[in-house]
């Protein structure tokens, strides 16, 4: 015992030594952190101080004493001044580019010269060009330099051009503004003369676009960059707002105008706005002309969801709210007309002020690795320089003093430092950076002709905006995606209801589109999204939850389905395993004509008239169709799904609704709904309610409105809480229990599931592989059972099987005595309505309990969820209520909150109706893309303006949330936010296989003012695998991004969005992706990278950002590798020449080496190289971690490298040497022949070990270069033999290689084997740890310890490479890889063991 106690305390010594070195180092950098960052404040506020206030004259604004006044004058034609800068206020014009006329250049300049490359070459260039200095030409550095700067200065420009042409397009957009009928021209010209063009004139002809007439003003038409503040606007229907507005006027009931704010805050709900009362004249010009009002208004300010002002109308001040402003980036929808004022216009408007303005230009990630490299040659070339000019002063010491007839040619030892530090400065080649942009434009080239990213339904490749950060596409870490119109499409569908404890599916949009497809008629863009979905999850994991109620019948999972189901079922994308309804609401209403008096037909009935009168939606038609205006697009799904359910919204009011209604029965009726009173839905009551009698008279109150708020109020709320309490601790229960299986499933190395298992057993020499592969597609019954139910063993029956109800798990041999009390049916029920008769579905406990689990289901599911809840009221209750109510209503203080008191007195008691969930369609493949992009160890974050509850079902629906994961929610609201995330910090710790935290831009804006929460934030980050921020400004979204970039230094972040609010984080991140959707090409055009759809990121990433990055970092190793291999003979030369600097290589041969006969080895493998083909980067996506980590461009293996060129130059300069020195008598031992050779020998080498050695995809174009290059060299020999001076030189190259070497065999015996000795030197090399890799025995750097169980990413490249090139694994591959929907169903694709055992 004492004897273990020592040992032990050892360890723990050893453990305590152990961890303090990481705890100093950390707290080191931290401090080392602290320090730049207050220098980096310093140098920030001295530039500020300095160079913006006191020479640019860009002082801040200071606040306006009493905020902006804007008078309502029409007759008033002079601009008005803000008194915060003292002349008027700034034009209505935006810009997104980057650069203007006058700071182009000197940006740019700024910008290039940053560049570390492009410094170092300047300092080289400047002596260069020194008379007297240079032995390689005075111009051969500055001028190529120049030229490639300039010509990236024209190729920044010409992008920032198209940004400045589609600036143009917004600012030109048409709006109508009051004018004078009288145009005087003269006030409209600009005031400079020598730029005339830009404004001609400002308003069109007179357009009488209704039948107001005045005859002095009128509606004009004028582009928007010609708005200015206090010009009064009119505005029609489905117009975008050009500027801040108050509003005046609106022709929607009740004098509302209804907008669209999708655009400027990404919510998908149509807010309402009014004009105040006093402004109830203003819908004419007579009107507006006779109203002198004046508003002051807050300076302007990023803030979206708070505004401050006042109007003085008559001498009477009223407060202005956000209630009664319009900001630019929203529409005006279901509103005829709506007139306002303008208070802010361009750059101050709200969506502007929350952009990423005038964003720097972006850099490469590579960039960073390659500054070092070129700092590393910098030494490198200095060290070589000061050794030469070292070995010279020896030289002169020991040999030139006595030699006579060069003792009086001293060289000054300033010149020959100079003059080798010139000689040696192409070690870094100029070269790289000239043909590295070609190569970016060939990448780009590539990925916009890449037409798997073509989408047909909208005609839109995908498009390359700036082809300077194309391998940033392979290193990214983080994305941050918007959601409505990115994500999802916008369009809510109806799916499922629960109506006493049973659940059916509704899908008429599915049928209809496969019979269209069955018709042969072309699929549009919904049809394409009824594709059917078929799992990816790996088959070992099952989704389910546990089954609350036993099944009589376990072998009905597994029942045969009826003609009408087929494998086009509707499946959540969240959860594709999960089971489905076998009924729908096309049995619901066969069932309704069945049986249209029994008791669940009526409860059936009750459900959807409940939805045809609790809404807000108004019918119009169009082109002879029924169609609803609606606020919410949850709210037009339901009035949608009631008409399709045969309860048609043929007209309302605000005094009636009246209902046509048609249910197949032959009886077709049309009943009139008087609308008492309506309590409007707001974020905080989160329900709707409206009071309706009926056409018997009777009074009726339905609610609906989320979970939590209808519980508390229903008729048996005890109960119900009850039962939800015990369902959510049965969910948590199954939860947990799937949270432990996962956490013993296989991991790759950072964490995720992988792909497939490849497990080696290296003592039998054997390669096998565990099946587990969530990539490819597993063929899902219509029903699963719960694995925790039945585990692996099925058991079957010969029992009648009948269609389960999945989650309705309900007795199936019960008595048909409800059946027997409709003796009236004309014919007998069918099978699949048994279930019916089950007495325990008009129990109210077991509806509850079965109700509240069909709703946890439809969440997972990534589902909207509602209750429904109804009450008669007698008449004397109303009556009493009303009175209140009214009270509430007309009151001027508080008058919403006693509004919503008012409504807590009448809404009780509820008797729960059913439930419903909306499907919010996500694009077509976001669920699998997500889901790859997490195997490909990204980290994804959703930022959007939807609220909370939204964020999260979609994020459940589109895999971002998976079953298993762990939810944190962070709010301000709930308490201390430092405890909040200590507490998170500690679940993690304990152990968590997905986590998700979930944040509001309220509790941001907390944390981001207090620098403790903030670094206790970004420390927790790193640590959570996905993030949800909801109610987001897009100033928020750029502010996350931002801190993620500094708090995360190491990690390339990656924006995508498709509309003007995302604009602000798609600047702020490395990497900007737009998608070119429905809210417009804001973001397609300022993004650097544009897609149709979101599915197509996983191709853009895991193929082309793998492809672009490997491309990038082999064309540097390789270009820097060619030029130490190439300039290490000259230096080993110098010791032959007395270290005079004289070049081994004839100056006309060095000066075009790069350009011709070395450029196209590396040009060809920086655009054509695949080092491993789409289709197994698409099935394993954890490949893509080989960027994420730097593997193929590192300071390791660019020393290896650098070491493996200066030993082959050596090698090279050794053979040379020895073969004309030792071994054999030269016929030509000039120096050009011996140059020559040394040069001849490295173009075939480079040329040789790039094209054919480097390059994997070897192309016909690869193997026409190659054979081009080396025909080109021996040209090239001809020309200098035939073309060439005959003068005194050390290069004699005329005649010589025709008539001296050229026909010594000597010369041709040396060229031939030191070439055959590099190669079978790297071939050696290569088959060795190829054989050693595929065999799992190679470990570098061998100090690492490896498992015998490498994680997929782990393997080497040889590894994949091989398995391609067994037909078999690749065509698996290849369907692995393919989009759900695209494989057939009867084939799901396994990678077989023996296939891979055989291939490795």
């Amino acid at each position: 015992m004492p004897r273990m106690a020592i040992h032990v305390d050892f360890d723990v010594g050893k453990k305590q030594d152990t961890y303090t070195i990481p705890i100093v180092a950390r707290q080191t950098r931290k401090h080392l952190e602290r320090v730049g960052g207050v220098v980096q404040g310093c140098i920030a506020q001295s530039y500020k101080r300095y160079v913006l206030e006191t020479i640019l004259r860009q002082k801040p604004l200071k606040p306006s004493k009493d905020g902006r006044h804007v008078p309502l004058r029409v007759e008033n034609d002079d601009d008005l001044i803000d008194e915060r800068r003292g002349h008027a206020y700034i034009p209505n014009t935006i810009r997104t580019s980057r650069y203007t006329l006058i700071d182009f250049l000197p940006k740019q300049l700024i910008f290039q010269f940053t560049r570390l490359a492009n410094f170092y070459f300047l300092c080289v260039g400047i002596p260069q060009a020194i008379p007297g200095l240079s032995t390689t030409g005075s111009y051969t550095t500055i001028l190529p330099l120049l030229f490639f700067v300039l010509l990236t200065i024209v190729k920044e420009g010409y992008d920032d051009y198209k940004r400045h042409r589609l600036d143009n397009l917004e600012n030109a957009n048409a709006a109508r503004v009051l004018k004078r009928k009288r145009l005087d021209l003269k006030t409209h010209l600009s005031g400079r003369r020598w730029f005339m063009g830009r404004h001609k004139t400002v308003e069109t002809d007179i357009e009488h676009l209704d039948d107001e007439t005045d005859s002095e003003y009128g509606w004009r038409q004028v582009k928007w960059q010609d708005i200015k503040v206090g010009d009064i606007v009119k505005l029609a229907r489905d117009e975008a707002v050009p500027a801040d507005i108050v509003l005046l006027h609106a022709t929607g009931e009740n004098g509302l105008a209804y907008i669209d704010t999708m655009d400027l805050d990404g919510e998908t709900n149509l807010k309402t706005r009014e004009s105040l009362p006093d402004f109830k004249d203003c819908y004419t010009i007579a009107g507006l002309r006779n109203c002198p009002a004046e508003f002051v208004v807050e300076d302007p300010n990023p803030d979206l969801y708070r505004f401050e002002g006042r109007v003085t109308i008559h001498g009477r001040t009223f407060p202005l709210t956000s209630n009664e402003v319009i900001y630019r980036g929203s529409t005006l929808r279901n509103t005829a007309c709506a007139i306002g004022i303008v208070i802010n216009t361009g750059e101050e408007c709200k969506i502007r002020m929350n952009a990423n303005q005038h964003p720097r230009a972006k850099k490469p990630a590579l960039e960073t690795i390659a500054n070092k490299i070129v700092i590393t040659l910098a030494l490198y070339v200095i060290i070589l320089t000061v050794g030469c000019s070292m070995g010279y002063i020896i030289w002169r010491r020991s040999t030139e003093r006595i030699s006579w007839y060069i003792s009086t040619a001293t060289v000054e030892f300033k010149q020959i430092i100079i003059g080798y530090a010139i000689m040696f400065n192409n070690v870094i080649p100029l070269a790289l950076y000239v043909t590295l942009e070609i190569t970016r434009i060939g990448q780009m080239l590539m990925l916009n002709n890449d037409v798997e990213m073509y989408d047909e339904a909208t005609d839109t490749p995908a498009r390359c905006n700036t082809n300077t950060i194309l391998e940033n596409l392979g290193q990214v870490s983080y994305i941050f995606s918007d959601k409505t119109g990115t994500l999802t499409e916008n369009v809510m569908k109806f799916r499922k209801m629960s109506i006493a404890g049973t659940s059916w599916l509704h899908e008429p949009d599915i049928q209809s589109e496969e019979v269209t497809a069955a018709t042969g008629s072309s699929l549009n863009v919904d049809a394409s999204l009824s594709v059917p979905r078929k799992s990816r999850e790996v088959a070992s994991v099952i989704h389910e939850d546990i089954e609350l109620y036993p099944l009589s019948s376990p072998s009905s999972v597994f029942a045969p389905q009826s003609e009408r189901r087929s494998s086009s079922q509707w499946r959540s994308s969240g959860r594709p395993d999960h089971p489905q309804p076998e009924v729908t609401t096309v049995d619901l209403l066969e069932y309704i004509k069945l049986r249209p008096t029994s008791p669940f037909a009526r409860q059936a009935k009750d459900y959807i008239l409940c939805m045809a009168l609790c809404h807000t939606c108004l019918p119009e038609v169009q082109d002879g169709k029924v169609d609803f205006q609606a606020s919410s697009p949850d709210e037009l799904a339901l009035v949608r799904a009631a008409h399709e359910l045969g309860y048609l919204v043929a007209h309302r009011s605000s005094q009636a609704v009246t209902l046509r209604i048609d249910i197949g029965d032959g009886n077709p009726k049309t009943e009139i709904y008087q609308i008492l009173d309506v309590i409007e839905f707001s974020s905080k009551r989160k329900r709707m309610s409206i009071i309706v009698r009926y056409p018997d008279g009777r009074i009726c109150i339905i609610c609906k409105g989320a979970d939590s708020m209808i519980l508390p109020r229903l008729k048996l709320a005890h109960m119900a809480k009850q039962k939800a309490s015990e369902v959510r601790r049965s969910v948590e229960m199954e939860r947990e229990l799937l949270r432990r299986s996962e956490q013993l499933d296989v991991r790759n190395s950072f964490g995720g599931r992988p792909s497939l298992t490849l497990r080696r057993d290296i003592a039998g020499n054997r390669n096998s592989i565990t099946i587990a592969q969530p990539t490819a597609p597993v063929k899902t019954p219509a029903v699963v059972r719960s694995r925790s139910v039945e585990g692996s063993r099925i058991r079957r029956s010969e029992d009648r099987s009948r269609p389960p109800l999945g989650i309705r798990t309900t007795s199936l041999d019960v008595t048909r005595t409800l059946s027997r009390l409709s003796p009236s049916t004309p014919r007998p029920l069918p099978e699949k309505f048994s279930f019916l008769d089950d007495p325990s579905i008009y129990d109210e406990s077991t509806t509850f309990s079965r109700c509240f689990k069909h709703l946890d289901d439809f969440a997972t599911e990534g589902l909207r969820t509602l209750l429904f809840a109804r009450r008669f009221i007698p008449e004397s209750e109303y009556d009493a209520w009303k009175k209140t109510y009214n009270d509430a209503t007309t009151s001027l203080i508080n008058r919403q909150d006693m509004i919503e008191a008012a409504g807590e007195l009448i809404e009780q008691s509820f008797d729960l109706v059913g439930a419903t969930a909306i499907e919010d369609k996500l694009q077509v493949g976001v669920p699998e893309t997500i889901d790859k992009l997490r195997r490909a160890n990204i980290k994804i974050w959703m930022l959007t303006g939807d609220k909370r509850e939204t964020a999260i079902n979609i994020a459940h629906s589109a895999r971002i949330c998976r079953p298993g994961s762990d939810i944190f929610i962070l709010d301000s609201v709930k308490g201390s936010l430092e405890a909040q995330v200590n507490d998170i910090s500690e679940d993690i710790a304990t152990g968590c296989t997905h986590s998700v935290v979930v944040i509001d831009g309220q509790t941001l804006t907390v944390i981001e003012q207090s620098p403790l929460l903030t670094d206790l934030f970004y420390t927790l980050i790193p640590l959570i695998d996905s993030v949800i921020c909801c109610r987001a400004s897009p100033a928020q979204k750029s502010a996350i991004v931002k801190g993620i970039r500094q708090r995360v230094p190491s990690a390339l972040t990656l924006a995508i969005g498709d509309g003007a609010n995302d604009l602000a984080m798609i600047s702020a991140s490395h990497v900007g992706v737009g998608i070119s959707g429905k809210e417009g090409l804001q973001a397609a055009r300022v993004a650097d990278y544009a897609i149709a759809q979101f599915r197509f990121l996983q191709r853009l990433l895991l193929v082309h950002g793998r492809w672009n990055y490997v491309r990038t970092a082999k064309f540097i190793l390789t270009t820097f590798w060619k030029e130490m291999y190439f300039y290490m003979p000259t230096a080993m030369y110098q010791r032959y020449n007395g270290y005079t600097g004289t070049s081994l290589y004839e100056n006309w041969s060095l000066t075009v080496f790069n350009t011709l006969f070395t450029s196209l080895c590396v040009i060809c493998l920086g655009i054509w190289e695949q080092d491993l083909s789409a289709e197994t980067l698409l099935a394993v996506p954890e490949l893509y971690v080989h960027g994420q980590r730097n593997r193929e461009l590192n300071m390791p293996r660019f020393v290896r490298w650098m070491a493996a060129a200066a030993t082959e130059g050596v090698l090279v300069w050794l053979g040379v040497w020895a073969a004309y020195s030792v071994f054999g008598l030269a016929r030509d031992d000039a120096l050009f022949a011996l140059g020559d050779l040394v040069f001849t020998v490295g173009v075939v080498w480079i040329n040789w070990k790039i094209f054919i050695m480097e390059t994997h995809h070897k192309t016909a174009i690869v193997m026409g270069a190659f054979g081009i290059t080396m025909l080109g060299w021996w040209a090239w020999q001809g020309f200098l033999d035939g073309v060439y001076a005959t003068q005194p030189s050390p290069y004699p190259a005329r005649g010589a290689f025709s008539y001296t070497f050229g026909k010594d065999p000597l010369w041709w015996l040396t060229l031939i084997v030191v070439v055959l000795v590099l190669i079978s030197i790297e071939l050696v090399y290569k088959t060795v740890k190829r054989n050693l890799v595929i065999a799992g025995v190679w470990k570098w750097p061998p100090w690492e310890p490896r498992g015998v169980d490498d994680s997929l990413e782990e393997w080497g490249l040889e590894v994949w490479q091989e398995l391609e090139q067994d037909p078999v694994i690749r065509e698996r591959l290849r369907r692995a890889g393919m989009e759900e929907g695209e494989v057939d169903d009867e084939e799901p694709d396994n990678v077989d063991p023996e296939d891979v055992v055989k291939v490795l």
